[in-house]
């Protein structure tokens, strides 16, 4: 196949093969075994410069197997999220996101063929299919992850997922819900749900930790709860009670005096029995599900002429935005919302302080100079 011309060097050989091209070899340094570059050249001077090229990633530990990376990106994609120590949540969204957005796509190509344009390319019809943005931002995260581990294990020399931007979107604003707005859909929504309402509005938790709350967390004498858990509910059903995120995400939160009877009514009448029972349940005494009371939640925007576009979630919105008019620092507003903060000290703070019940002592005054105003009633 090649011709006798050709030239040794003291690292690796070039010759010129029969279609006059120039082709460059060296000696694998993994496997001692001759091989060929990946490209052949058009002149010597160009497949010399090839070879010193070669040498010097050798001698710098910057060469890789240009064989590294045939490897099929879906089952490299499928041990990558297996060899992953992740939440069941966080692993079933991963799964779901490289099965619909992903392996359509890059499943049966080559790791080393993933290129910048590729993804760009993919990227592009993702968004112009009607995929919505956040999805797709979280599909090049993950794609970027899967690949970053590509560039450690050596299949590519740099990760293709490198498009400006790409990772991040902007969040649109959510409805905030007055105060009046809150106590309108309290007293529109069925009983048992209306404590719910009300603690998640002034304390700002999220549903799994409302849902995951028990008797004992609650000191109504103190007026704070301690978040100790988390519900999550997975495609299938099931229920998962684990620990928070983060050590941020054990905390008391203090909530207005104002709730107080309301919650007691609701320990009397709706709550689980015993320390550990629920603080709140499902309709049949189960546990608390998203589904439980979706429907009451519509109804009730409806009859208190609450915006349809306002979910659940936001009511988290109405409580933050409440604490910070109301005196709440950076600190103390991520404290109370179980955001982590930059200093060790502050992730795991007690505030159950003075500071905390005057927070909610602030956004007890504002609920009633506002229901006042409106005439809205407080029972």
């Amino acid at each position: 196949m090649a011709n006798s011309k050709g030239n040794r060097r003291r690292f690796g050989s070039v010759r010129q093969l029969k279609s006059g091209r120039w082709q460059a070899r060296y000696r694998d340094p993994l496997t001692g075994q001759i091989r060929p570059a990946e490209e052949t050249y058009e002149t010597k001077t160009d497949a010399e410069i090839a070879l010193s090229v070669i040498e010097a990633s050798i001698v710098t530990d910057e060469w890789s197997d240009p064989d590294a990376g045939k490897v099929v990106f879906g089952g490299f994609a499928d041990r990558w999220l297996k060899e992953r120590d992740l939440e069941d949540t966080t692993r079933e969204r991963y799964e779901g996101v490289l099965r619909l957005h992903i392996q359509p796509t890059f499943g049966a190509r080559l790791v080393s063929d993933i290129t910048p344009p590729r993804v760009r390319t993919w990227r592009t019809r993702l968004l112009e299919v009607g995929v919505g943005e956040p999805t797709v931002v979280k599909a090049y995260q993950l794609l970027r992850s899967i690949m970053t581990t590509a560039v450690d294990d050596g299949m590519v020399k740099r990760n293709p997922c490198r498009i400006k931007g790409a990772d991040t979107y902007d969040v649109p604003e959510r409805p905030v819900l007055s105060v009046p707005e809150v106590y309108a859909v309290a007293a529109a929504i069925q009983p048992q749900w209306r404590a719910l309402v009300l603690l998640t509005a002034f304390t700002t938790l999220r549903f799994g930790e409302l849902a995951a709350l028990r008797r004992r967390d609650v000191d109504l004498a103190a007026r704070v709860l301690w978040v100790r858990r988390n519900q999550a509910e997975l495609n299938s059903g099931r229920l998962i009670t684990k620990a928070p995120k983060s050590r941020a995400g054990f905390r008391p939160v203090a909530f207005p005096a104002m709730v107080v009877p309301e919650l007691e009514r609701h320990l009397e009448l709706h709550a689980a029995d015993g320390p550990d029972g629920g603080f709140f349940v499902g309709p049949r005494g189960g546990r608390l599900r998203r589904s439980n009371f979706r429907d009451d939640w519509t109804a009730a925007k409806a009859k208190a002429g609450v915006s349809a576009d306002a979910h659940f979630h936001d009511l988290r919105h109405t409580g933050n935005t409440l604490a910070s008019q109301n005196g709440a620092s950076t600190r103390e507003l991520m404290t109370r919302m179980g955001h982590s903060t930059t200093r060790a000290a502050l992730i795991y703070q007690h505030m159950t302080s003075d500071r905390d019940r005057a927070i909610a002592d602030r956004m007890g005054e504002a609920v009633r100079r506002a229901l006042k105003e409106t005439d809205t009633p407080l029972d």
